[in-house]
């Protein structure tokens, strides 16, 4: 006998630290790669910028045409595929795992078309956000607001978004509950809100003026430019504690993963989890619709990829999908950029070219029954 075959096998002890070992690398590995990536953002675009411009920049001592085009252009847009990637990625794999449905994102169950269906209705109804005619309750909400607080109005654009994005969830929840669908099942009633919510969005848009329908029509094309300072504020503000409340219930996801009836052996309560986290989940995606536009597939894209390469576990799926859903975004965003220069793609249509086929082979691989 050879003395390889002598050898015992390597205790569990020992594969748990290497698995975790790799965990560990390859979070880490996924926060250089954005390092890298923001900065290659930092410098493409028309205008050329070297790395020791971008350094001088954040440091205060470039002279002013630079220091506008990092920190009023593309700083803001970085980001804005940070924090949106990480949102729409966070949404997916939250709704993936509390549904066990691997085909569930924001996008493809019509919770962002009820976020624009919002956001339309913000803008042409109440006539809040930037460059929109205001009718008669706009007029108001304008005087109340006051031309100082746009916070206020950006931030009433992302409540619309959000409730109605809530109401797709609510719809999908009593669907899924009630009527106990399957899930492929489920992505067709997402498919048949999404219709719905597209039909109202359009209605509002057919009696709304010129001005406001060419604002409106932004929303079905995701784009990280619109998002500036207080957008990405109102962004940090809905992603921090609902990352924060994913991350901590890792354990409770795993859990889930095996059924209600194991999670509620283990003394976790299913279904109040399954609400807020869906709940939450429509709301992060909402306030990055609102402000960015219907972005597809990121939510499909970037939780997929990260379980290809580092297992199931959601104590690590959650935040390293948060990072590669960034990834992403930041990838797309330079591909927009210099695919068609100096045309500049909205960064929607680069996802949707990257996830479209993605979700055909989860489709075909009979992902919409496990």
């Amino acid at each position: 006998m050879s003395e390889a075959s002598c050898e015992a096998p390597p205790p569990a002890g020992g594969m748990y630290s290497r698995q975790m070992l790799r965990r560990y690398a390859f979070a880490c590995a996924l926060a250089i790669i954005t390092a890298v990536l923001v900065i290659a953002s930092l410098r493409t675009g028309s205008y050329p910028l070297a790395f020791r411009d971008i350094l001088a920049a954040l440091a205060g001592c470039a002279d002013e045409t630079v220091s506008r085009v990092v920190f009023d252009i593309r700083l803001p847009q970085a980001a804005a595929a940070v924090l949106g990637g990480a949102s729409l990625a966070l949404a997916g794999a939250v709704m993936q795992n509390v549904l066990r449905n691997p085909l569930a994102s924001p996008f493809t169950l019509g919770v962002s078309q009820g976020a624009v269906f919002g956001a339309v209705f913000a803008i042409v109804i109440l006539g809040v956000g930037s460059n929109v005619s205001r009718g008669a309750i706009g007029a108001d909400l304008a005087a109340w607001t006051g031309a100082a607080a746009p916070v206020l109005r950006y931030g009433l654009m992302a409540a619309c978004a959000f409730a109605g994005s809530l109401l797709t969830v609510a719809a999908l929840v009593a669907l899924s509950t009630l009527r106990n669908l399957s899930p492929s099942a489920l992505i067709l009633a997402g498919v048949a809100i999404s219709s719905f919510f597209g039909a109202a969005t359009m209605l509002i848009q057919y009696f709304a003026t010129d001005v406001q329908v060419a604002s409106a029509v932004f929303w079905t094309f995701g784009d990280l430019k619109r998002a500036r300072w207080a957008e990405l504020s109102i962004m940090a503000a809905a992603l921090i504690p609902a990352a924060a409340y994913f991350f901590l219930s890792g354990w409770s996801f795993n859990a889930m993963a095996w059924g209600d009836d194991t999670a509620r052996s283990l003394g976790i309560n299913a279904g109040r989890l399954r609400i807020v986290s869906l709940v939450l989940a429509a709301m992060i995606a909402s306030v990055v619709t609102a402000f960015m536009g219907i972005i597809g597939f990121v939510g499909l894209i970037a939780p997929h990829g990260v379980r290809l390469l580092i297992g199931h576990d959601n104590r690590f799926l959650m935040p390293c999908a948060a990072m590669a859903g960034g990834i992403v975004l930041l990838v797309s965003d330079l591909i927009a950029r210099t695919v068609m220069a100096p045309v500049v793609l909205p960064v929607g249509i680069v996802t949707s070219f990257a996830g479209a086929p993605l979700f055909l082979y989860l489709l075909l691989r009979g992902g919409g029954e496990k």
